[in-house]
């Protein structure tokens, strides 16, 4: 994990909740379950993204559980990983928000995203192979809840983009005065034409981040 992060966490590694979750990762390994990410890129979007670079948050709900899919970003994927629907869907929305040509999207690595300082924040940082939501309510959770409150708390305006039912439960732990949060339905297939399309989250970020001063993020996947 990158320093400024450990700066603001590293008593939270202390505590009785992540002692019971690393036992339960150690204990899920050992019966040969396979967990994705791979051990090290679990906190691979703290290192990408540090603490005091942190511009915007895009919350998800676990990592993709399919083989080779999770690499530490929450909807990213390698680039040479065919587009997951979810991630097909936010595309498709940042093209019909800014204009842009789909043949711009030609892979789904988003790790010009986190270096621009967009936080790709999932609220559970582990899953088990084909078992969506098998790492729930396991102490994830209340490790990103602290990631979120630390947010919130800094002295910086931040955009959080908050998906789906499940990622909208950590609004609550955000000063809505000062931050701005943009809430929307998930761009998964099931629910993505309920709200999504059409929210227009991308630019109403930038048009932010312009008037508080800050550089616009490029939604490209350079």
């Amino acid at each position: 994990m990158e320093q400024s992060w450990l700066n603001q966490l590293s008593t939270e590694f202390e505590k009785h909740y992540m002692v019971e979750l690393k036992k339960f990762l150690t204990e899920r390994k050992r019966k040969g379950e396979k967990i994705f990410p791979p051990g090290k890129l679990f906190f691979r979007a703290f290192e990408k993204t540090p603490f005091h670079a942190v511009k915007v948050v895009i919350l998800g709900q676990d990592p993709y559980h399919g083989p080779g899919q999770a690499n530490g970003l929450a909807f990213s994927v390698s680039r040479k990983v065919p587009l997951p629907p979810s991630l097909k869907n936010i595309f498709k929305e940042i093209q019909g928000d800014l204009g842009l040509s789909a043949s711009d999207f030609r892979h789904g690595c988003l790790d010009s995203w986190a270096d621009q300082g967009v936080l790709l924040l999932n609220s559970v940082l582990t899953v088990e192979q084909k078992r969506a939501g098998s790492h729930q309510k396991k102490g994830w959770e209340i490790f990103t809840d602290r990631v979120i409150d630390l947010l919130s708390e800094s002295e910086r305006k931040i955009v959080f983009l908050l998906w789906g039912s499940y990622a909208q439960k950590k609004g609550e732990l955000i000063d809505k005065e000062k931050n701005l949060v943009l809430e929307a339905p998930h761009p998964s297939p099931l629910s993505a034409n309920r709200g999504f399309f059409g929210c227009k989250h991308f630019s109403q970020c930038n048009n932010f981040l312009r008037a508080e001063g800050k550089e616009p993020i490029s939604w490209f996947p350079l």
